[in-house]
């Protein structure tokens, strides 16, 4: 295993978005990573080779309502570094592999827990998604265009950005502390606080008087006309983000325009009127000519890619963005490390596919493990 974190061992209880995320970044850093499935349906486990999330560990399965099985997760923990957890708060308590319980067995165990909610409060046992903790934290409302509903922005704030990254900050946090100090805690990672967390930029232009509350009149939020997508002559997309004077004085330069015969940039009573001056510039070429008109220029213009077309972009394959990992394109790790680069260490497993070769080399005894599957309380 190559990576900053080789030597890191984790359990990975298996759950669904961002928990499974964050195992991601940890094994793509080099952390030996062991997932605990569930029974799986043929047709989940037809499904389970594509699901990038799961990459760079193994899986072994096991039935977690069998006392046999518990006992052998209690025992993986002893010599394991940190537990991740994603289920609804209680759950694990109820199955024998709550953090009071594992964190006797191993005392410097991190126990990194996953929710929408939190583990306390009146919200804890609600059910919930990305576009609910969003809008609960208030970011959801910033996203759209003033005169249309608030636009959910994929799965990406809620689930990724502020849950799963947030889980792995938390998670290495806590191993430094542990290793420093010896002594394990819990992690209590929620979408909520991270949705919060990832809106501080705003809060901060609001008490400065830059952000008003009405939603696309700001500068980030479709309200400028320098900040914004334009649609081209042949049905493509070119992405501006001119915020600043000086990128600002060379877009509108290289459109044509005079500055000094234009109203002011942060005029926001003229900002409707420049969108759609901008808007019927940008019509009159393809995206193709307009990237080539931008592409020398710090005007912070780019054409917009669709999802599908990203990997092929010369400037990303020759950063290595993508790579293709048995036979799939995907993204890369990230971030990068110039000592010990990650690397995507296998593809997704089978739920339980590795059962045997894993726990083997976590020390258990083949024949136990035999006995295990025999009984229903492992299986492959």
């Amino acid at each position: 295993m190559a990576g900053p974190l080789q030597g890191i061992k984790i359990i990975e209880l298996a759950a669904l978005g961002p928990a499974p995320y964050a195992c991601m970044l940890l094994a793509d850093a080099g952390a030996e990573i062991l997932t605990i499935d569930r029974p799986a349906s043929e047709a989940e486990r037809a499904k389970a080779i594509h699901k990038i999330q799961n990459r760079s560990r193994r899986s072994v399965g096991a039935d977690l309502k069998e006392p046999e099985a518990v006992a052998l997760v209690r025992e993986l923990v002893t010599g394991a570094d940190v537990l991740i957890e994603g289920f609804r708060p209680g759950v694990t308590e109820r199955l024998g592999l709550g953090p009071e319980v594992l964190l006797e067995d191993n005392p410097a165990l991190v126990y990194g827990r996953m929710t929408g909610w939190g583990q306390e409060g009146s919200l804890a046992q609600r059910a919930g998604h990305d576009i609910n903790y969003i809008s609960m934290a208030g970011a959801l409302w910033s996203m759209g265009r003033s005169d249309e509903v608030p636009s959910p922005p994929l799965n990406l704030v809620g689930d990724f950005g502020g849950g799963g990254m947030l889980l792995a900050f938390g998670v290495l946090a806590a191993v430094l502390e542990a290793k420093r100090s010896g002594r394990g805690q819990v992690v209590d990672a929620a979408m909520i606080d991270g949705t919060a967390s990832l809106m501080h930029y705003i809060h901060s232009f609001h008490e400065a008087g830059e952000w008003v509350e009405e939603r696309g009149s700001n500068p980030f939020d479709s309200g400028a006309p320098f900040y914004e997508v334009y649609e081209t002559s042949d049905g493509g997309f070119m992405s501006v983000g001119a915020n600043e004077p000086k990128f600002y004085s060379l877009f509108v330069a290289t459109l044509g325009l005079s500055e000094s015969e234009l109203p002011a940039q942060r005029d926001r009573s003229s900002w409707p009127g420049m969108r759609e001056r901008f808007k019927a510039i940008f019509k009159t070429k393809t995206r193709e000519e307009w990237t080539v008109i931008f592409q020398d220029l710090d005007a912070c213009v780019w054409p917009l890619l669709t999802t599908f077309e990203a990997p092929s972009h010369p400037a990303l394959v020759e950063r290595e963005v993508f790579v293709e990992h048995a036979g799939v394109v995907q993204p890369a790790p990230a971030p990068r490390f110039s000592e010990t680069p990650s690397e995507i260490s296998k593809p997704p497993s089978v739920p339980g596919a590795d059962t045997k070769e894993a726990l083997a080399s976590w020390g258990i005894d083949p024949g136990r493990v035999e006995k295990m599957l025999g009984s229903g309380a492992l299986y492959t």
